[in-house]
């Protein structure tokens, strides 16, 4: 009879990691987390410490030549998952320094075995490997053999204990990672701070973790008042659409009856819909338009603005919106966002607010926001965006700036067309000497849709659409059309 030996998780406190790890980091496993200096490497260890530690559960958290234990906390109690209360209770800290003056690594492994069999930890953390090195580099020519013996003995022994353990150590890069502890590692966390040009963003891999399947690739995290808060890749998996179990004859109403009827009797549910034009064309007040109705029907609306900040939408009729508790707003005004950490606020408010509609405007916003180094892959970013909403069965609206240049029909700025179910087009026509909107549905993927250039204006009560230009002067080339003003027909 074969049976499998159940290996328990323990859920690390660090929101979105244990995602990552899997589900959560393996009882009695050793685990290195390692990285470039400053990439938060100790903060996650405290913190993780601190989530799992009380009084069944013993910590032993060990200092080597690095940050004196005070110094330590003095920063580390300023985060919310700090707890004085377990200081010299459940978790225990205790400073090598003294150990390691004259290099002496057998006795420093010594010292750490003594202090364990005492202590009987059920967690042990070693910070750090860097500073173990540098007194190396400090004493006799011969540290270097006795440092590699003392780091594979100390990693050994991390194995062998009953404890889930983890080492914490500095590298510049992954290249550096030739010790012999990297293979004997059950886990390692990799974490690094990536800077490209103005911007600097913090990024976690989860390189290795035994027995488990984690998700690879490289992730965004923050360090904030509460610790680390890491963003998982977004990751369309196979069978989480619920599209599916959506009938393609369900359709949301736009707010607009005139654009329903355009549209081939309003916008398939779960479709990704851009809206493009000009500056002032009416793309946010179209939003505004498709968020209301949404209000009006009971279907709650997430926004998120990046052209505005909450303070500008006070006398709008989108702040009567958010102000109703049917519309949330998405906080956008941070720098060097992520396209995951924007995701993920997404869908938390989503799912929190159950909403139906999610507006995006606009993504010429949205891109300025970013990190520069995320703006290199916004096309790829975006198709990843779209899907993981889109799949969640909500319907989204975004808007794109477009210049209009009258002689260049083009629908997205960033080729970006193919993305979306749906394109709105807002235009400029002149005639007579003045700029009049004109609006177009460009595509309604697997559904029939008017073809005509209407007209349109904005007014106090929002959206009118006109007639179709081709019953005042015939089908548009794409040139400026200027009619002669005398023209009964023409629209006011």
């Amino acid at each position: 009879m074969n049976k499998k030996v159940t290996i328990r998780q323990l859920r690390t406190g660090v929101p979105g990691l244990d995602e990552l790890l899997g589900g959560g980091i393996p009882e009695f496993s050793f685990n290195l987390i390692a990285g470039t200096p400053g990439s938060g490497k100790t903060t996650l260890a405290h913190q993780i410490m601190f989530s799992l530690a009380n009084a069944d559960r013993r910590a032993l958290f060990f200092t080597v030549l690095g940050e004196p234990p005070l110094k330590m906390l003095r920063y580390q109690q300023q985060f919310s998952y700090f707890d004085i209360d377990k200081i010299n209770t459940s978790i225990k800290f205790v400073n090598l320094s003294g150990d390691l003056l004259d290099g002496d690594f057998d006795r420093v492994l010594a010292r750490i075995l003594e202090e364990v069999e005492s202590f009987s930890p059920s967690l042990v953390f070693v910070d750090s490997f860097r500073s173990v090195v540098q007194s190396a580099k400090l004493v006799r020519d011969d540290s270097t053999r006795g440092l590699q013996h003392f780091i594979q003995a100390l990693g050994v022994q991390m194995t062998s204990w009953q404890a889930t353990t983890f080492l914490i150590g500095e590298y510049l890069s992954q290249e550096e990672s030739s010790s012999p502890v990297f293979t004997v590692a059950d886990g390692i966390i990799w974490m690094l701070q990536d800077v490209h040009r103005d911007a600097m963003v913090r990024k976690l891999q989860v390189v290795k973790m035994r027995g488990q399947a984690q998700r690879p690739g490289l992730h965004t995290f923050r360090i904030n008042d509460d610790g680390v808060e890491v963003f998982p890749r977004a990751i369309l998996k196979f069978g989480d659409s619920l599209t599916s179990e959506i009938s393609s004859n369900q359709r949301l109403t736009m707010g607009v009856p005139s654009l329903d009827k355009m549209m081939g009797g309003g916008l398939p549910v779960g479709y990704s819909l851009l809206v493009v034009g000009p500056s002032g064309s009416g793309k946010s007040v179209m939003c505004t338009e498709f968020l209301a109705e949404g209000v009006r029907l009971g279907e709650p609306g997430v926004i998120a603005a990046f052209e505005k900040s909450p303070s500008q939408l006070i006398s709008s009729r989108l702040q009567a919106l958010v102000e109703s508790g049917k519309v949330s707003v998405i906080d956008t005004r941070a720098l060097d966002l992520s396209i995951d950490e924007t995701l993920h606020d997404l869908v938390t408010l989503i799912k929190k607010t159950k909403a139906k509609r999610v507006v995006i405007d606009s993504l010429s916003g949205f891109e300025l926001a970013l990190a520069s180094i995320f703006r290199e892959n916004f096309r790829e970013s975006l198709y990843r965006l779209t899907a993981v909403l889109t799949n969640m069965g909500v319907t989204v609206l975004m808007t794109a700036e477009l210049e209009d240049r009258y002689t260049d029909l083009r629908f997205s700025s960033y080729s970006n067309a193919f993305l979306t179910d749906a394109i709105l087009m807002l235009r400029y026509v002149e005639i007579a000497g003045k700029f009049k909107r004109v609006i177009s549905v460009v595509k309604v993927r697997s559904s029939n849709h008017s073809k005509d250039i209407c007209f349109f204006d904005i007014d106090k009560d929002g959206i009118k659409i006109g007639k179709p230009l081709t019953n005042y002067y015939g089908i548009l080339s794409g040139q400026p059309t200027v009619i002669d003003g005398s023209d009964s027909k023409a629209p006011a």
